[in-house]
């Protein structure tokens, strides 16, 4: 469905003084080309200066029967007849005819005159270029973007390369080259369009869109798609269908006394490759050798029934108007442009008699829009706003969704709850239908729009009929009829459309009668939307001055706020409301008031305005509520949605609120049966900041502390307000860190457990909370206290790890400084043991190392147990900690049984021994029954043995704990090793009474 309205998007239009009946017109690069109809004489007028002057006129070679233009080049391209056959020229510099007795120079595609001609000054003279081709060219098309030219023929598909040729330093000439053949086999295109690498092919009733990729070398590619070695590919392929006409054999199509129907087919993406079209590449360009890794990707097929229920009889029902049309946004556009890249969107339009259809092409092939047509047309021309097409007496001026398209691609918080769009689905509609009288052409140039109008005696569905039966469907070019005598006159149009300003007003103005005969109407909101199109379109090109622009930034705002009043009072997409209001620049106070007054707490507000209320309240994005204000929400929700109470009374943009309403409004939601817990805790924090702290332990002794904390989970406002790096506590936390330290910790853990927090804004939080304390350092202890908490019930590997990073780090900074703040951990380390996995027992010979009643303080004593326990536990990585132990001297026994432990789970025994035995020998033993096992223990005799000796020769036989040790090393060697063994292990200077008794022991 198709809504048509009554807009005004033409802002004037006067005609142009053309001598003779135009009989081809084109226009582009801000010119207006006129073909006369006896299609020898090409004028040029300038299309943006009033009164279309006349730039120049030159004459052409032949009768031209088509003609595009270029914008990049500047050049024209026709299709020419003369003496029975078909040429095709490019006529380049033809601005310099705009002096008379102006030279014109016709060469050859590639010849290039560099003789005596051009000795001396440089010449200024148009150029006629001849480019020669295999078959009759049918059609052609010239890419917006690189200027090359594609030349559709009966078999063939030509690729011209636009090329700028440097003759001298002051003197260079365009010209093209041919590279690349796409051979057809089985059809001949009618209309071509080329951009960006698409080649879009058109025929009465089918449509094929591909595009030139470069080839993956991975994947085979189909032989049908193989670049051919010789410059001319075989006919014999080519002309079956030729030869078996020529013998009578004529394929269904061609017979004159029936005619095949074909199924309605469309095939997107991949699916296209079996529409049974053959695509065969033939590089023949000076750069084919490393342009030959390019291939044919079948993009979109589409194929045609004749219907006869739309008013067109089966010979009417035909294609055309066939376009590519690219789009660019942001500062992608000018980059993209200069240096060749793709578009952001590629569109594809073409059209039946009564049906118009766009698809997108990039990313996913989609069909985007379809154009239901109130009478039969004849020509259409798509861009970026607008998709003009002309019947036989109007101008209608339709709406597209390019822009709705390319915000999608351009930007990935469209669809969100932050930005929104338009839906691509959104019905289009038709802003103005325009009559004039025998309209035969249309054709646009940026906001400039050509019409030809001629009044012909015979209708022209005769003309068209009586042309087709005397013309073949595969081959006939469409010639320019003869102006006849009988003729009532012809007309060429220019209308100016108006500017995108201009029009957005217009449709707010059209929109708002709407409102008033049927607030609920959908046609209110449609209207908008489209308004909003036609803005978000103007900011996308970013084509305009910055002046322009900020008023555009300002309308769309504007818009958005517009979108957002609908959305806030509407049951269907009412969740829209809430982008748009963000997008719209206004506050929440803005968009408070201006619901209040389009509706009342007794008439009841709008679903898209609570719902954008409640998020704007969730997200804490926005501004801190006056005390009014705040009042009126709490009282809005007490209507619509009491079960939201307590998330609003949270939120740190009702501080203003006025404790006493709110708990009033609780206590009414309470009363309702609703769950007691989190209004207790918001009635708690209430009170709070009243100074009722009588009111305040009532409420938080109505329930357990665990019930808090899953009152917590459901509400963490009630313990912090913001995100990221600007998180701060509440005054209800601030009381707990003075009063109930272990539920706040017991909290935020559930809270970080639940995904409502995460480790860094949870630091962040604590830091804060204790920045005004005793303890000065970076690390408070309920921040320590918090990792220990969360260390204990966290399941999370990289969390684990990162945890216990931190308290390593903590634990051996306090050591070393040792100057503790006195404040007590919520935890001892017999505590972390006893309930969490990641702390082990002390091993024994640590606790030899470090006594409990070692000389040093009570708090460094939890500190260095907590520290040793990890170490002795199955989780820390030591090799993660290394750096840090550079800060912990060995001296003394605390830093000698850390790095000792660190040295052994690392596996550097041998260094743990000789450390051991020169600090403590005490724990040598207690230390080798340890961690002297399995493969480890041949270290008893081959390392400890032979240093325990040396040490007693050295120190003498009264150092009894090494003689301890030697007569334990000597009993574990007599037990593991064989008689002769041991032997050899005993020295020479031994006393053999002291080691006779072993020996006796391992012989037995």
């Amino acid at each position: 469905m198709v809504h048509v309205y009554n807009c005004h998007p033409f802002a004037s239009q006067h005609i142009v003084a053309a001598e003779q009946e135009p009989g081809l017109v084109c226009c582009g690069g801000g010119a207006l080309f006129v073909v006369s109809a006896g299609g020898c004489k090409i004028e040029a007028y300038e299309l943006q200066r009033e009164g279309c002057p006349l730039i120049c006129r030159f004459s052409s070679m032949g009768s031209v029967l088509r003609i595009r233009h270029s914008a990049v080049g500047d050049y024209l391209v026709t299709i020419e007849e003369k003496n029975k056959a078909t040429y095709l020229r490019a006529y380049t510099n033809w601005r310099y005819q705009a002096a008379e007795k102006t030279r014109v120079g016709v060469r050859l595609l590639g010849h290039l005159l560099r003789g005596s001609s051009f000795r001396g000054a440089p010449k200024e003279q148009m150029e006629i270029i001849e480019i020669p081709l295999f078959e009759p060219p049918l059609c052609m098309a010239c890419c917006s973007l690189t200027g090359d030219l594609l030349v559709g023929c009966a078999k063939s598909l030509v690729v011209f390369s636009l090329k700028r040729q440097t003759l001298s330093e002051q003197l260079s000439v365009l010209d093209f080259e041919r590279v690349l053949i796409l051979h057809i086999q089985g059809w001949s295109p009618s209309q071509v369009a080329f951009c960006a690498g698409y080649i879009a092919l058109q025929t009465e009733l089918e449509v094929l869109v591909v595009k030139l990729t470069p080839r993956q070398k991975s994947s085979p590619v189909a032989e049908e798609h193989a670049l051919l070695p010789e410059d001319i590919m075989t006919e014999s392929s080519i002309d079956e269908d030729a030869e078996m006409t020529k013998d009578g054999f004529s394929p269904l199509h061609a017979q004159e006394d029936f005619f095949l129907f074909p199924k309605h087919q469309e095939m997107l993406g991949n699916e296209a490759q079996e529409c049974g079209v053959s695509l065969v590449l033939e590089w023949t360009g000076m750069e084919a050798e490393s342009r030959g890794d390019m291939s044919v990707v079948y993009v979109l097929f589409r194929r045609f029934a004749p219907d006869f229920f739309q008013g067109c009889s089966v010979e009417e029902t035909r294609l055309h108007s066939l376009q590519l049309h690219p789009m660019f946004t942001g500062k992608r556009k000018e980059a993209s442009i200069s240096k060749g890249g793709e578009p952001t969107c590629m569109f594809v339009f073409f059209s039946l008699p009564n049906t118009g259809y766009m698809y997108s092409l990039k990313n996913t092939v989609e069909l985007v829009s379809t154009y239901q047509y109130p009478e039969k047309t004849h020509q259409a021309v798509l861009s970026d706003q607008f998709l003009y097409i002309i019947t036989r007496n109007a101008l209608q001026c339709f709406t597209v969704r390019c822009s709705a398209v390319a915000a999608r691609v351009d930007d990935p918080y469209i669809d969100t709850t932050m930005k929104a769009c338009p839906p691509i689905t959104m019905e289009v509609c038709a802003l103005r239908i325009q009559l004039f009288i025998g309209l035969k052409v249309l054709c646009q140039d940026g906001n400039q729009i050509v019409l030809l109008t001629a009044a012909d005696v015979d209708s022209k569905e005769d003309t068209e009929r009586t042309a087709r039966r005397n013309t073949s469907r595969k081959t006939s070019v469409c010639k320019p009829t003869e102006p006849a005598d009988s003729g009532h006159g012809w007309n060429l149009y220019v209308i100016t459309s108006v500017s995108t300003l201009q029009l957005y007003r217009e449709i707010v103005e059209y929109s708002k009668r709407y409102e008033q005969s049927s607030p609920s109407s959908q046609s209110c909101v449609h209207l908008l939307s489209e308004g909003h199109l036609l803005l978000r379109t103007a900011l996308l090109l970013q084509d305009c001055e910055s002046a322009e622009r900020a008023q555009l930034q300002q309308a769309f705002q504007e818009s958005c706020t517009h979108l957002g009043d609908r959305f806030s009072r509407f049951d269907k997409d009412c969740h829209l409301a809430l982008p748009y209001y963000k997008m719209s620049g206004l506050t929440v106070t803005d968009v408070i008031k201006r619901n209040m007054s389009m509706s009342s707490v007794s008439t009841g507000y709008g679903k898209g305005f609570i719902f954008f209320l409640k998020h704007s309240l969730y997200e804490e994005t926005m501004e801190e509520l006056s005390k009014d204000m705040a009042d009126k929400v709490l009282e809005i929700f007490s209507v619509a949605e009491p079960a939201q109470l307590p998330h609003v009374v949270s939120s740190p943009s009702m501080l203003n609120a006025d404790p006493d309403c709110a708990v009033t409004h609780l206590r009414q939601l309470e009363a309702c049966g609703a769950p007691s817990i989190t209004p207790s805790l918001c009635m708690a924090s209430l009170a709070l900041r009243k100074g009722d702290l009588h009111s305040y332990r009532q409420q938080m002794d109505r329930h357990a502390e665990m019930l808090q904390v899953y009152g917590f989970i459901e509400e963490p406002k009630l313990l912090l307000h913001g995100r990221g790096k600007a998180v701060l506590p509440t005054i209800l936390s601030q009381h707990l860190h003075d009063t109930q330290e272990g539920l706040l910790v017991a909290a935020v853990v559930a809270l970080h457990e639940n995904s409502k927090i995460r480790l860094e804004e949870a630091d962040l939080f604590f830091q804060e909370l204790c920045k005004d304390g005793v303890e000065a350092e970076s690390s408070p202890q309920l921040l320590v206290d918090f990792w220990e908490a969360l260390l204990v019930a966290s399941s999370h590997e990289s969390i684990i790890q990162e945890l216990l990073f931190r308290l390593t780090s903590v634990y051996i900074d306090r050591i070393t400084r040792r100057d503790h703040s006195g404040v007590k951990a919520l935890k001892t380390a017999e505590d972390l043991i006893n309930s969490c996995s990641h702390y082990g027992m002390l091993y024994p010979w640590v606790s030899i190392l470090t006594p409990v009643q070692f000389s040093i303080t009570h708090d460094h004593q939890e500190d260095l147990h907590k520290l040793q326990s990890l170490l002795c536990g199955p989780t820390l990585e030591v090799s993660f900690i290394l750096p840090l132990l550079e800060q912990l001297s060995d001296s003394d026994r605390t830093g000698l049984s850390v790095h000792v432990l660190c040295a052994t789970k690392l596996g550097q025994h041998e260094t743990s021994i000789d450390r051991l035995l020169d600090r403590c020998p005490q724990a040598i033993i207690s230390y080798a029954n340890h961690e002297l096992q399995n493969d480890k223990l041949s270290l008893w005799w081959q390392k400890l043995f032979p240093e325990v000796c040396d040490r007693i020769r050295t120190a003498g036989n009264d150092n009894t704990v090494l003689l301890s040790a030697l007569k334990e090393t000597l009993v574990v060697a007599a037990k593991e090793l064989n008689p002769l063994e041991f032997l050899d292990l005993l020295p020479d200077d031994g006393t053999a009474h002291f080691f006779l008794p072993h020996l006796l022991e391992c012989s037995q």
